[in-house]
């Protein structure tokens, strides 16, 4: 059975239906991809927009050029997945919005939605022009895969920040993903390749491959 929570709000029928999903992808995973895909299922997208952040902050991560092949490699094989480099020109900080703004340009007449993970949509208030973004677009939500999080505290921690936007007189709308249960990160990723254990079946075969031929993460603190 597949859980929806709250309402997302109607669209014209003739607008396409796009969803942005950004991220480090440090290195994607099957985790990633299995939130894509449902999505595009949930709420019959016709696009899933990936972009990786350039210099993703309080962190160190793989070089942008190695993150982008990675993504590249990953999605190749479905065509309702695309990668998107808006963020490689950017000078200073980047910003949520300015990326949903540029993505608007080149994509026009669309109904946006936003896949994000929930903790990271917790904090959504404390974005810059945070309230402005999140009228602009529809908000998709991963829950927690780890640490035995529930469908329920999922819903509760979204409806405490639609509480706090609408405390500031702004309407949020969001929907919380039906995601099987895989506990797998970037972070253990990461983890395993240092300890040189086997990733396979984590991530992508081709990704495996690019991230053993490259050696990476093999002495990269987290």
């Amino acid at each position: 059975m597949k859980l929806f929570f709250n309402c997302i709000k109607p669209r014209h029928n003739w607008m396409q239906q796009l969803a942005i999903f950004g991220g480090t992808f440090d290195p994607i995973h099957w985790g990633h991809l299995l939130i894509a895909e449902t999505a595009m299922q949930e709420v019959s997208l016709e696009k899933v927009i990936w972009v990786p952040s350039l210099n993703p902050p309080h962190k160190e991560a793989a070089l942008f050029e190695h993150r982008v092949e990675m993504l590249q490699l990953a999605i190749k094989d479905n065509p309702a997945f695309t990668v998107s480099l808006v963020e490689a020109n950017r000078s200073g900080t980047s910003y949520a919005i300015n990326t949903l703004i540029d993505l608007s340009a080149c994509y026009p007449n669309t109904h946006w939605y936003w896949i994000v993970g929930l903790d990271t949509f917790q904090t959504l208030p404390r974005w810059y022009r945070g309230h402005e973004l999140a009228q602009m677009c529809d908000w998709l939500i991963a829950p927690r895969l780890l640490g035995g999080e529930t469908i329920t505290q999922s819903k509760l921690i979204c409806k405490q920040v639609e509480q706090q936007m609408r405390e500031q007189s702004y309407t949020i709308y969001w929907q919380l993903l039906n995601i099987p249960l895989v506990g797998v990160s970037s972070s253990l990723i990461r983890k395993l390749c240092r300890e040189r254990q086997s990733i396979r079946y984590l991530v992508p075969e081709a990704v495996r491959s690019y991230i053993t031929n490259n050696s990476f993460y093999s002495n990269k603190s987290e």
